[in-house]
């Protein structure tokens, strides 16, 4: 997604975002560049159709709180931006499920994916594997009984 197709929805982004990872809420200006970096690289190879339809489905979020509370998503407090999303997560329409798990799914990517909270929640992963901790790399036998014969 580009910086021009991001940035007018970023604000409703953001509110989602610490709906969904409160944690977030406590993000200075770096850490949501870094976080909306990582949507934006994941949505770069998507065609430009899939980036407006989530725009569009930001704005959608934005606006249908107004029916039943008289406000905007980015409005409301806490608990009713959590009930709504729980909402939206259970409706009946499937395009709209699979369009808050999309979201979802690129916020926890945004959030996790920063180093600063990988080693906060204690991930040590690495590309090279166990190699990468100095540990040797075992692969324990079969029992006899597991072993294939030719």
């Amino acid at each position: 997604m580009s910086a021009a197709t991001l940035s007018p929805v970023s604000h409703i982004l953001r509110a989602v975002a610490t709906t969904v990872v409160p944690e977030a809420a406590a993000l200075d200006v770096r850490a949501w560049g870094e976080v909306e970096s990582v949507v934006a690289r994941a949505l770069a190879d998507r065609d430009p159709r899939v980036r407006r339809q989530l725009a569009t489905f930001l704005r959608l979020l934005q606006i249908l709180p107004v029916a039943r509370h008289g406000r905007t998503f980015t409005r409301l407090s806490a608990a009713q931006r959590t009930a709504f999303l729980e909402s939206v997560e259970r409706s009946p329409i499937m395009i709209v499920r699979r369009g808050f798990w999309g979201l979802r799914t690129l916020i926890f990517m945004g959030y996790y994916t920063r180093d600063d909270v990988g080693a906060a929640i204690g991930y040590r992963a690495h590309r090279d594997g166990w190699a990468a901790r100095g540990r040797p790399i075992t692969v324990p036998p079969l029992r006899p009984s597991l072993r294939l014969e030719p």
